[in-house]
C-alpha cells in the first residue's frame, strides 16, 4: 500500500487562506442580495444596516466553520491519525523483522561456538586420534560428494543407440518397447 508524500505546508496555508477568501465573498454576496431585495432589516440609517450585516455575516461564517469543522475536520484528521498508525505499525514490524533476524543469527553462532566446544573437548579427551570426519577429509582431499571409479574404460550408456547392435545380457529378453527405428524414434510394438 503505497501512501503519497504529506503536503507541504505552505500549500496548506494557501488553500486555507482561498477557503476563507471564498467564504467571505459568498458571505458579501448574500448580504448584499439580502440588503438589496430589502428581505430583512431595511433602516433608513446606513450605519445600522452595516452593523446588522456584518453580525449576519460574521454567524454565518461562524455556522460555515461549525459545519466544517463537525463533518469535513473530523474525517480529514481520523484519516490522517490513520494514515500515523500504519506508519507506525509498518516502523515496528520492521523492526521486529529485524530483532528476529538479529536473535536468528546470534542463535546460529551459539550452535556453531557449541559444535566447536564439543570437539575441542573430544580433541582434548582422546589425545592423538582424530575424528572419523577429518579421517574422510584427509584420505580423500577436495572430494565433496561420492566417487566415481576412474579405471572403467567404457563408455557411458545413456539409453540411446543409433545403429549399434548391443550384445544382449543374461536375463534380458528382447523388449519391443525398447527398440528403435534409424532414425533414433521407438518402434512401434507391431512391426
Amino acid at each position: 500500500m503505497s501512501t503519497s508524500p504529506p503536503p507541504n505546508p505552505h500549500d496548506q496555508a494557501e488553500i486555507r487562506l482561498m477557503g476563507l477568501i471564498l467564504m467571505q465573498s459568498i458571505t458579501i454576496g448574500i448580504a448584499v442580495g439580502v440588503y438589496d431585495s430589502e428581505l430583512w432589516l431595511t433602516h433608513s440609517d446606513p450605519m445600522i444596516n452595516a452593523m446588522t450585516y456584518s453580525m449576519g455575516a460574521f454567524a454565518m461564517q461562524g455556522l460555515a466553520y461549525y459545519v466544517f469543522k463537525m463533518f469535513f475536520q473530523q474525517g480529514m484528521d481520523e484519516k490522517a491519525r490513520m494514515t500515523q498508525m500504519e506508519r507506525e505499525r509498518r516502523t515496528k514490524y520492521t523492526g521486529m523483522q529485524q530483532m528476529f533476524e538479529q536473535r536468528r543469527q546470534d542463535m546460529e553462532l551459539r550452535m556453531q561456538q557449541m559444535q566447536m566446544e564439543a570437539e575441542l573437548k573430544w580433541l582434548e579427551a582422546n589425545p592423538g586420534k582424530m575424528p572419523s570426519w577429518m579421517e574422510t577429509r584427509i584420505d580423500n582431499p577436495g572430494v565433496m560428494g561420492p566417487t566415481v571409479a576412474i579405471g572403467d574404460s567404457q563408455p557411458l550408456d545413456l539409453g540411446i543407440s543409433f545403429g549399434e547392435e548391443k550384445e544382449e545380457t543374461e536375463g534380458e529378453s528382447d523388449s519391443p518397447s525398447k527398440e528403435r527405428n534409424s532414425d533414433g524414434t521407438f518402434k512401434k510394438k507391431g512391426d
